[in-house]
């Protein structure tokens, strides 16, 4: 074996843990894969006979990549049109089983990724590498470049920021325990799918009353258009102005011309509007006992360049 088939099979090994990471740093699948391949590049370079643990130099040196990465985002945003929500993973829903490809950690669910934004990116990294990544304190501290009572109070900040923000969220964890944890559904994945496919259906019919009737008083709907897309500025409130404001959304589609179909979207039903065989709109419907809690529409085109991929991350 060569020192670049080692130097390859080593970092195939560790692709998919750090894609994993670097998306949930970043909220950008591009992004993400952009900081791992660079990741590759210096890994390339390196003797890896003098690399005591490779997993541990990988996840260094990406954590340190997205870090960098995450607070030149952090700049662009602060003059980002609108709501900035994460780049959906799409998945298909299996004809023979509806629930297949919906089981995804909750630590990857639009819900927790878009509480993360609460947090400064050195918060958002901590409580990454040790909430969800589970690695030591001491190993963190070296990653952020400060010291292990130091980065555990970064952790106890984070945590604090999120709480609270997980009450009624579905797919999220509450931040007092392990985010490793696996969390208890009160609504199981396939009737989750059998209600989005209603609401859907509502939707595209024009029917405003069944539209409004499936979703809970207090629904929420956050839109995200960056520079390129027409949407909403603000988060659109009450059951009354969601049901309105997505069929009036939908008479506007040329319908001769649009196919929809029922996706799951970082493990919640959703669905893709292609519009001439070309994606323009991504939706998250989450589900809350038999109601529509909250919806996530992404319609900037920046974001829907990874559907029809098959990724691999854990």
């Amino acid at each position: 074996m060569t020192g670049d088939d080692e130097h390859l099979i080593v970092f195939e090994h560790e692709r998919p843990r750090l894609v994993g990471l670097a998306y949930r740093l970043l909220g950008s699948l591009a992004d993400a894969e952009d900081a791992v391949q660079d990741a590759w590049l210096r890994w390339s370079r390196t003797d890896v006979t003098l690399v005591e643990n490779p997993a541990a130099w990988l996840t260094t040196t990406v954590s340190r990549l997205g870090l960098d990465r995450l607070r030149a985002r952090r700049r662009a945003q602060e003059t980002y049109l609108g709501p900035w929500l994460p780049e959906p993973l799409v998945r298909p829903v299996a004809l023979d089983d509806p629930a297949e490809h919906a089981e995804m950690a909750d630590s990857l669910t639009t819900a927790f990724l878009v509480l993360l934004e609460r947090l400064s990116p050195e918060e958002r990294l901590v409580l990454l590498l040790a909430d969800v990544f589970g690695e030591p304190f001491p190993t963190v501290a070296e990653v952020v470049g400060r010291s292990p009572d130091a980065t555990r109070q970064l952790a106890v900040r984070a945590r604090r920021k999120l709480t609270g923000g997980y009450n009624g969220v579905q797919g999220a964890t509450d931040p007092t325990r392990s985010l490793g944890e696996a969390s208890t559904r009160r609504t199981s994945q396939r009737a989750q799918l059998a209600i989005a496919t209603s609401f859907v259906g509502a939707v595209m019919s024009g029917d405003i009353e069944a539209v409004r009737a499936m979703l809970q008083p207090d629904a929420v709907l956050t839109s995200d258009g960056g520079p390129h897309r027409h949407a909403a500025r603000r988060p659109v409130v009450g059951a009354d102005r969601v049901a309105r404001f997505l069929v009036n959304l939908a008479k506007r589609l040329p319908l001769e011309r649009v196919r929809v179909e029922v996706v799951w979207v970082n493990g919640s039903p959703g669905m893709v509007v292609l519009v001439d065989d070309v994606v323009s709109v991504v939706q998250v419907i989450e589900v809350s006992g038999d109601l529509v809690s909250h919806q996530y529409t992404i319609v900037n085109p920046d974001k829907l360049g990874s559907i029809g991929r098959s990724i691999e991350l854990v």
